[in-house]
């Protein structure tokens, strides 16, 4: 369970942020471009969205801002990079699992069989 600061569910946008960034550090763009392969094209993060939630989520200690960066001459210095925290692992987990159980329910119901 996570703690008094996160509830389960998450909204969509901070869990497809979270499950960005467990696989490792993103800035804000190739989070973005990683949510959208990840839903394969379904979600689309706008800007607002994006950096509405990434400023919430800190907050929220779900992230922090990421202190290894890639070489400048690989870089833009301007970017800010991002990894998940324990709190935020945490509260992935949490959503995978309860996510888990929904399927798990769906198919003793044969509501994933094709229609």
């Amino acid at each position: 369970m996570t703690s008094d600061r996160v509830s389960v569910p998450l909204t969509p946008a901070v869990f497809h942020i979270l499950f960005a960034l467990a696989t490792g550090d993103k800035h804000g763009y190739e989070i973005a471009k990683q949510v959208a392969e990840d839903s394969q094209g379904q979600v689309s993060m706008g800007t607002g969205t994006l950096y509405g939630s990434i400023k919430r989520m800190l907050a929220d200690g779900l992230i922090e801002q990421a202190e290894n960066r890639p070489a400048p001459e690989l870089d833009d210095e301007r970017r800010r990079y991002y990894r998940l925290t324990a709190e935020g692992r945490r509260a992935l987990h949490a959503e995978v699992q309860r996510y888990a159980r929904v399927v798990a329910v769906a198919q003793d119901r044969d509501l994933l069989a094709p229609a």
